[in-house]
This record gives C-alpha cells, sequence and structure tokens, in this order.
C-alpha cells in the first residue's frame, strides 16, 4: 500500500464534498502538472491511503483522509471542449492527463495545519515541509504517514 497527500483548494473541493458525494466517492481530475500526472498514472494504486489536504484558504492543513478505489485512468474532461481541463493536444488514442477515484474514509475533528506538520521531528521527506515542493499530488512516507495521522487524531 502507497502513502499520499493530494491538494485541493476547499473553495472548489473539499473534505466535506468529497463525503456528500454518492457513495461518498469521486474521480480526482483537473490535474495538469506532468510530475503530478505521472503519480497518478504510474504510482497511486488501488487501496493506496491519501490524506485530503485543503489550500489556499483560512486553514491549510490535512483535513482528513481518502481511499483510492480505481487506479489511474484517462482524465475525460481533457477531451470535453466546453471543460476548463480541455487539452487539444489530448487524443483517446494518446492521452495527456490521468485521474483517480478516491473514496472518503474520514475528517479528522480539526484540520492538521502547515504549522504542526513543518514542526514534527519525524515528518522531513514529505514536499509540503522542503521548499519549491508545490505539486498537487505528493507521496508520503509510510512513517510519515503514521506520524501525521497520529497527531491530526490526537
Amino acid at each position: 500500500m502507497g502513502f499520499w497527500l493530494f491538494k485541493t483548494e476547499p473553495d472548489a473541493f473539499s473534505i466535506d464534498d468529497l463525503a456528500a458525494r454518492p457513495q461518498q466517492t469521486e474521480p480526482w481530475d483537473g490535474v495538469r502538472n506532468y510530475q503530478a500526472r505521472n503519480f497518478l498514472r504510474d504510482k497511486v494504486q488501488l487501496g493506496d491511503k491519501v490524506f485530503i489536504y485543503h489550500s489556499s484558504c483560512k486553514q491549510v492543513g490535512i483535513a482528513g483522509v481518502a481511499e483510492v478505489v480505481k487506479a489511474g485512468y484517462p482524465d475525460t474532461e481533457q477531451f470535453n471542449p466546453e471543460s476548463k481541463y480541455y487539452d487539444p493536444k489530448a487524443s483517446a488514442d494518446a492521452p495527456r492527463w490521468y485521474r483517480v477515484d478516491v473514496k472518503f474514509v474520514e475528517k479528522f475533528n480539526t484540520v492538521l495545519p502547515l504549522k504542526i506538520i513543518k514542526s514534527l521531528p519525524e515528518v522531513t521527506e514529505v514536499g509540503l515541509v522542503k521548499k519549491g515542493h508545490r505539486l498537487s499530488i505528493m507521496p508520503v512516507e509510510e512513517n510519515e504517514w503514521h506520524a501525521l495521522y497520529r497527531t491530526a487524531t490526537q
């Protein structure tokens, strides 16, 4: 099993939105960064755990947990000329963008703030604590996952 952190702006899509979806499941689409796309296409697997991280908001931090219920597949929005995620260079034979489906697992009582995440001595590798790492999809080391989860649920 792998461990991930997916960033989202809660005004666009939040942990509460995920919990409210039918079967509490939603495609994680709209990723338009090649390194993040590669993670979705090649590394994120069925059963992986995902921290849902709220960014660009008043309470920035980890809001809860989801699970990957469908591994990487082409993001259909790239083919839709009406979508803001349309990519005229993409085709069904040569898709450029991928997504996964995630299912709500739990919402934390409070958001685990970035300030606390950065203060944890056992959390040194996740992109959130490194300068210049702004990816919306990032791997989390297993030991860091457990440290973050433990801190969020205390």
